[in-house]
């Protein structure tokens, strides 16, 4: 019985040993992990409807049998896979199958639907006579994410610069079109929302890309693009001033010169004037610019984070946990955002949030895996 005893806890030290050192080098070995996470995510998430397209499958558990692509999932599908083949893991037709599926799923717009756009519309997904079906209306950030990855594109391959950029131009004027409030200056939440809408002034956070608008600015040449970017991120900063915490609600109704956070139920969760699924992405979208506006946005969010014992999945916007759990949806924006502001005071949360790192990616959580490949593409190096 000794033997026995001594044998399995001399296992039990080998398995611990092995375990730590797959531990260490997927920490400590980035491109590693980069690549790894990357080929993971591919080869879970990513669909091929017909052998020219690619979408991303969002459905619940990662349902291969009934999947669900959204214009948000196909933006991050190909900025993840522009940043992929810049390292040399993914090719041009990998990005292709990408544009060739949103095209081939745009939105119609016009009292009969009669005229298309290259907007994208918002979702798609089998009904129950399982038929592949195209929900109308569209999404914006899934938009704006699109344009952007053919902005990337045109960059990565230069020979055919001209159409990517010609398809990120259609598109940037079809968002500037259908899903831009000019008496507010800021982008609407989809082309859904009309004049006589009662969202006609709603701002989703996370629609708040700084430094997306600023390459689209000069891409266009259309000034509207500046417009945008000064009027959300001083929204942005009037929410911030809101509480010490400088947390930012999911949605929250605009005017010219103001802003304030929703109620629950507002939109769609009792969550909606909360820190929650939506504003989680409002660290990455920051992360990069050099605005003041939003750096000042960012370092105050990063300072309530940094004194935090761990991070949660949602806050109110005094700094209440909305949740015990963590989500790697919340910390992987917060360890993107520091990974690009290191020495500046919250270097512990580049540490703790690193634990999203840790374990294998997972197969059944999209939002989650998605902000996690993206983070490790760019906050990695």
């Amino acid at each position: 019985m000794k033997l026995n005893k001594y044998t399995w806890i001399f296992v039990g030290l080998i398995a611990a040993v092995y375990l730590g050192i797959l531990i260490w080098v997927r920490l400590t070995n980035p491109v590693y992990l980069q690549k790894n996470m990357y080929q993971t995510w591919e080869n879970s998430y990513v669909m091929h409807p017909k052998s020219d397209q690619s979408f991303v499958n969002t459905s619940k558990n990662n349902d291969h049998q009934n999947p669900v692509a959204l214009s948000e999932s196909q933006g991050y599908g190909m900025l993840i896979t522009v940043r992929a083949a810049q390292k040399g893991w993914a090719n041009q037709k990998d990005f292709d199958r990408f544009v060739n599926y949103w095209l081939a799923h745009r939105d119609y717009v016009g009292d009969q639907r009669q005229t298309e756009t290259y907007l994208m519309s918002w979702r798609q997904y089998y009904n129950r006579h399982h038929q592949w079906v195209n929900d109308i209306n569209s999404a914006t950030d899934g938009d704006v994410y699109i344009a952007m990855a053919l902005a990337l594109a045109a960059k990565q391959w230069p020979k055919d610069a001209t159409y990517y950029r010609s398809l990120a131009k259609n598109l940037s004027d079809d968002i500037l079109s259908y899903e831009y409030n000019p008496q507010t200056g800021a982008l609407t939440v989809g082309d859904w929302v009309t004049r006589d809408s009662k969202y006609w002034q709603l701002m989703r956070t996370s629609d708040v890309m700084p430094d997306i608008f600023m390459t689209l600015a000069k891409l266009t040449g259309d000034s509207r693009w500046r417009t945008v970017n000064n009027t959300m991120l001083d929204r942005l900063v009037d929410l911030s001033r809101l509480h010490h915490t400088g947390l930012v609600p999911d949605f929250a109704w605009i005017t010219r010169d103001a802003a304030k956070p929703v109620k629950p139920n507002a939109i769609s969760t009792k969550y909606d004037g909360d820190y929650s699924a939506n504003a989680c992405r409002v660290p990455m979208m920051l992360a990069t610019s050099n605005n003041p506006k939003a750096r000042k946005v960012l370092k105050k969010m990063l300072r309530f984070f940094s004194h935090q014992q761990y991070i949660t999945a949602g806050y109110s916007l005094s700094g209440k946990r909305l949740v015990k759990y963590q989500s790697a949806s919340f910390s992987a924006p917060i360890f993107f955002a520091v990974s690009h502001h290191r020495g500046e005071g919250y270097d512990n949360l580049f540490d703790s949030q690193k634990y999203i790192f840790s374990k294998p990616l997972t197969h059944k959580n999209y939002y989650d895996a998605t902000l996690t490949v993206m983070a490790a593409l760019e906050g990695l190096n």
